[in-house]
């Protein structure tokens, strides 16, 4: 019975922890993507004109429409170099509520045409030792021109090259803070030559509406051309993985918990041949094979959903503590949080359960059908 009960609890604990762990993963890169992402089904960029625009921004639902346009380019500040992601973006962008789970040091701001300032990513601030606080140092950006058919030897006429004021640093996970710089969407698209191109549209849904029935009508109106993507959908691959890793740690502990229901299986088998007289008795009596195994079924049964039921039960109260007072630190002192994150959901303890219950049948099958064996000459 402590043998399912401690499977049952480490399996109620494991998954709340994953489960966990998937939100975090949603909330940090939620404060820094997009609720509806627009891009183009073939070609990095598309054209964006100001009647299209305005329609997209009349669909029902669509509270703000930013327009992006990110590449990869190169950052210079003093004698330290770094490659990493330029995303321009419109005036409204912060207007999304960016960064709210995240930490943000300096101002928040992105400037004006005249003087444009960048939010940069934490890490990218380190690689190139930025210090937003001195005024007379300026990041300068270079970006790799469209090569052309008439060659030149001056390196100068190679690349664009372009200054911004660092504004602010930005921190909400490893891989947006060591790659990404944000700068208003006119200085990148001077720097890129982009002119009326864009290469996405992001998209925040007014409040109440849902994102999913919202995603479905700017489908119906954009076409095939394009697609539309939700938080989940950018990084897909993510939280696949996070979710086969779950799967996966469901069967090895469940694997576990069958070793443990090993012990179920003896008890029963040693219950049934040192009852065999008793048994027997009950043959004699008129008992018949289906009573028998239906006698230690049920006995099996009652030590594996005793124990199971007080695994369900610490395993709750242990989530619950953890999610409540934070029992356990990630130990992490850059973390964005500092507990082990945990969320419980009821599909894991009707799995857990429903587990339990295969096992047992199992388990407790053999020994029956041993018992239902037995013979009144047996007495």
């Amino acid at each position: 019975m402590i043998g399912v009960a401690v499977g049952t609890m480490a399996l109620v604990v494991v998954l709340s922890v994953f489960n966990g762990l998937e939100d975090l993963v949603r909330s940090l890169y939620a404060s820094f993507d997009a609720e509806l992402k627009i891009e183009a089904v073939q070609g990095k960029s598309f054209e964006v004109e100001p009647d299209w625009l305005l329609k997209i921004e009349e669909i029902e639902g669509v509270d703000i429409v930013t327009e992006v346009i990110e590449d990869n380019a190169l950052f210079k500040y003093r004698e330290y170099q770094h490659l990493a992601r330029l995303k321009g973006v419109s005036d409204n962008y912060l207007d999304h509520g960016r960064f709210e789970k995240g930490y943000v040091w300096g101002s928040l701001e992105l400037g004006s045409d005249l003087q444009p300032k960048a939010i940069i990513g934490r890490g990218v601030g380190f690689f190139l030792s930025i210090d937003i606080g001195n005024e007379f140092e300026l990041l300068t950006v270079f970006y790799p021109k469209a090569p052309r058919s008439a060659g030149t030897i001056d390196p100068n006429q190679l690349y664009s090259r372009n200054f911004i004021r660092p504004a602010a640093f930005f921190s909400v996970d490893k891989e947006f803070d060591d790659n990404y710089i944000i700068a208003p969407l006119t200085f990148v698209s001077q720097l890129l030559n982009y002119g009326n191109k864009r290469t996405s549209l992001e998209i925040k849904v007014k409040d109440g509406e849902s994102i999913q029935k919202v995603k479905s009508r700017l489908k119906g109106h954009l076409g095939e051309m394009f697609t539309v993507k939700d938080t989940d959908e950018q990084h897909e691959g993510l939280l696949r993985t996070i979710k086969i890793e779950k799967l996966f740690v469901f069967i090895t502990l469940t694997f576990i918990l069958a070793v443990a229901s090993f012990n179920i299986f003896f008890s029963l088998s040693m219950m049934a041949i040192e009852k065999k007289r008793d048994t027997a008795i009950l043959f004699a009596m008129g008992a018949r094979e289906n009573l028998i195994r239906k006698i230690y079924i049920k006995q099996g049964g009652i030590i594996a959903f005793t124990g199971a039921i007080i695994g369900l039960l610490f395993g709750f109260i242990l989530v619950w503590m953890q999610d409540s007072f934070g029992l356990i630190s990630l130990g992490i002192a850059s973390s964005v949080i500092e507990n082990y994150p945990v969320k419980m959901i009821w599909t894991d303890f009707l799995w857990t359960s429903l587990s339990v219950i295969a096992i047992t049948f199992l388990a407790s099958y053999r020994p029956a059908l041993i018992a239902s064996k037995v013979k009144s000459s047996d007495l």
